[in-house]
């Protein structure tokens, strides 16, 4: 394979109306989770990619692997757990902005993933892995699997991804959060938080001193999102902003990121330079937030060309950071 991923996918209900979840009478159902978006992504795009988990013997754990494998990820590492429930969720329709999510995933087979149910070859296949730090937050078994596969893909040489994608509402306090993740994002070759993200981690909100962060502790390549203009990065060697992709509507923004890591990472493995890869990542994130759903409007490597090549985007002058000081901790999510 070209790149493996892991983590928990769920069921996911989207209301079919605006409002409060508690009102509406009609969902449909579609396929969530960080880790399930990026396999699919990079699928999308070409690449032969995988997706490792652990999945209810229930309806819901067989619709994930039916949707993964309609989307040609490859499911070789995903096991069957007949005591532990598949995940699900609720998820509202709004007109702007965010949109309201439910969770029910505690004690979810995903969530019990353990070392004993790792298969080291299934990840040293892969060139590279990509890996969120959502995982981190379910359960210390899931930190253990973690842990071991980060030790197996360095061992053969592989490069590994870091997306924080922070979710506070599921870690017991903010200090083992922000210990966490940062001890597994600097054993990463590339670092991908949000501008938010960066100041709950490093606690600066200045893109610059959040890759220098990473990068004194032996990250290659931090990116730094800046939301919907584009996004800073910087290595040892460089540094610069990159412009995102004018969007007239916003329909959805789950997914963004996912598929912003998706671009970027794609174009760093192709062996583009870092400007080209994130152009990949702000192209596909915009793509992304004209749709619903977390991973329906991620394109092939074709639609993506020609949204690189057709789309206009934010001069550079119109790169702001985003006001960070006000943000709250006890968001579920966090860009």
């Amino acid at each position: 394979m070209d790149i493996v991923t892991f983590g928990e996918a769920m069921t996911m209900f989207v209301a079919e109306e605006v409002g409060d979840l508690h009102n509406v009478a009609l969902f449909s159902k579609r396929l969530a989770g960080a880790e399930a978006n990026a396999a699919i992504g990079f699928a999308r795009l070409g690449l032969r990619s995988g997706w490792a988990s652990k999945v209810g013997a229930d309806a819901f754990g067989t619709f994930v692997q039916h949707k993964l494998a309609s989307e040609h990820v490859n499911l070789d590492h995903v096991q069957i757990d007949s005591e532990r429930p598949t995940g699900f969720q609720l998820k509202s329709k709004v007109i702007s902005g965010d949109p309201q999510v439910q969770y029910f995933r505690r004690g979810s087979a995903a969530s019990q993933m353990s070392i004993a149910d790792l298969d080291a070859t299934y990840f040293s296949s892969a060139r590279h892995l990509h890996m969120t730090g959502i995982p981190l937050a379910l359960s210390d078994h899931n930190r253990v699997f973690a842990q071991h596969v980060i030790q197996q893909m360095r061992a053969h040489h592989r490069s590994i991804s870091f997306d924080p994608n922070l979710r506070p509402a599921l870690w017991s306090s903010h200090t083992e959060m922000i210990e966490t993740i940062n001890h597994f994002a600097i054993q990463a070759d590339i670092v991908l938080p949000g501008i938010e993200e960066g100041q709950i981690l490093t606690g600066s909100s200045v893109p610059e001193e959040i890759a220098e962060f990473y990068l004194q502790q032996g990250v290659k390549v931090v990116v730094v999102k800046l939301g919907p203009a584009g996004a800073y990065y910087r290595t040892q060697e460089q540094s610069g902003t990159v412009s995102g992709f004018i969007v007239e509507q916003v329909i959805d923004t789950v997914g963004a990121g996912d598929g912003f890591a998706v671009g970027t990472v794609s174009g760093w493995l192709a062996g583009l330079t870092i400007e080209e890869a994130i152009t990949r990542g702000c192209a596909i994130g915009a793509l992304a937030v004209q749709s619903i759903g977390d991973h329906e409007g991620y394109p092939s490597e074709n639609e993506l060309q020609y949204m690189i090549e057709h789309h206009p985007r934010y001069p550079a002058t119109d790169i702001v950071v985003e006001d960070v000081t006000r943000y709250d901790p006890s968001l579920e999510g966090v860009k």
